[in-house]
């Protein structure tokens, strides 16, 4: 059984966001079956578990005596195992996971840079200086991806773990109201966000934090 380590409480801010929803979304949307871990505090800054994270985060995925960290990674390993999230041909394997590391590469660096000056220090001197040109450096980003969607429903001729990685990125915006500049970028995260593989994986990640509390985290 794959086994993906999630944290039993987050702030509200990060309930939905966590990064182990990704790895649950492309499981479902692959048909594999999983059970999560959940760790507190405690768990997180243990020895054991950083042995399978160095950096204490989550997730850490589990199968058969593999042990990965890195939600990329990750991803890429779920993905090779299903047509459902990669072509089967050369050419479209490789557009997909491009779009994979341009989320994380191109995109997330950018809309992760507002998330911490917006939910963790917005009131610093320096944030408030700082936080015109993250947002002037994320339209732009936004402006270029939304040229490339067109009307497309989604960045290639179907969906695909690029998509994915990509939605999970669009949705750390949600506190603000960047996307509403983007109505093509805002329709196609609401669309990803529609399939049923996507409402599963979020109602797994966030019926754990229903009945839980902050304490040992």
């Amino acid at each position: 059984m794959i086994t993906v380590s999630a944290f039993k409480w987050v702030p509200p801010f990060a309930q939905g966001l966590v990064r182990d929803l990704r790895v649950r979304w492309a499981l479902e949307e692959a048909g594999l079956p999983y059970q999560a871990r959940l760790i507190d505090g405690e768990v997180q800054r243990s020895a054991d578990y950083r042995m399978q994270q160095p950096f204490g985060q989550v997730p850490v995925y589990e199968e058969d005596g593999l042990s990965l960290f890195e939600s990329g990674a990750i991803l890429v390993h779920i993905a090779l195992k299903s047509d459902v999230l990669l072509p089967t041909d050369e050419a479209g394997r490789g557009r997909a996971l491009s779009w994979l590391f341009a989320a994380l590469n191109s995109l997330e660096i950018h809309i992760q840079q507002l998330a911490e000056i917006d939910l963790f220090v917005p009131d610093a001197e320096w944030a408030k200086l700082h936080r015109p040109d993250v947002v002037k450096r994320i339209h732009q980003r936004m402006g270029e991806l939304a040229t490339w969607l067109g009307d497309r429903p989604y960045l290639e001729d179907r969906f695909t773990v690029g998509d994915l990685m990509m939605t999970t990125v669009l949705r750390i915006l949600r506190h603000t109201d960047v996307l509403d500049a983007h109505p093509a970028l805002k329709a196609y995260k609401e669309r990803c966000e529609a399939r049923p593989a996507f409402q599963r994986a979020l109602a797994a990640q966030l019926s754990a934090f229903q009945d839980a509390t902050p304490r040992g985290n």
